[in-house]
């Protein structure tokens, strides 16, 4: 299937965007920008759905837990797709965040590492969100970073059984190497 690119001299859009295939891919603007992704490979889901289940137990009244593919929408040339998102309760109907969620997640692999902690990163910072989390699933461990006077601060960093004890942006208690651990029934 062929993709209409628009030509060089200018920015993509979301109307851009939203005129590309549905084919598995995870697009992204930043600044503009096309991002491509391919689908995720199996310890990336599960790190995904682990730390999506840790999340949804501790999430504030009024907020959700929201898995990727979902849209957080900066502006027309700036469109987000965090692996793991904390939002305020969204309608049924809605098909993007207009705003800075209350925690975005990346889960790191080899292809994404230098784009999760570099320019993503600056974009999210860029964009006012508050909480941006990283996870190394091939190390086991996550960097926690918080914006403070519009920058990230690293607010700690814990590594295979080492636990992070969140109080902001609300009580959660994550250890990276269960993280990584296949799921089992109770």
């Amino acid at each position: 299937m062929a993709i209409a690119v628009p030509p060089a001299h200018r920015p993509l859009t979301e109307e851009d965007l939203a005129r590309l295939p549905d084919d598995g891919l995870r697009y992204e603007l930043i600044d503009g920008e096309l991002l491509v992704s391919p689908s995720p490979a199996g310890l990336h889901q599960r790190v995904s759905m682990n730390l999506s289940l840790i999340l949804a137990a501790a999430v504030p009244a009024g907020h959700e837990v929201l898995a990727a593919p979902f849209d957080w929408r900066v502006n027309r040339f700036n469109v987000f797709v965090p692996d793991v998102l904390v939002v305020p309760h969204l309608g049924s109907g809605a098909k993007r965040l207009e705003r800075p969620p209350l925690l975005a997640v990346e889960i790191l692999s080899p292809s994404s590492r230098q784009r999760d902690l570099a320019l993503k990163k600056r974009a999210y910072e860029a964009a006012g969100l508050g909480w941006y989390w990283v996870v190394d699933p091939d190390a086991p461990s996550l960097t926690v970073f918080r914006l403070d006077d519009g920058r990230f601060s690293d607010v700690s960093v814990v590594a295979e059984d080492e636990p992070y004890r969140a109080t902001d942006p609300f009580p959660v208690e994550v250890v990276p190497s269960d993280l990584v651990r296949p799921a089992s029934p109770s």
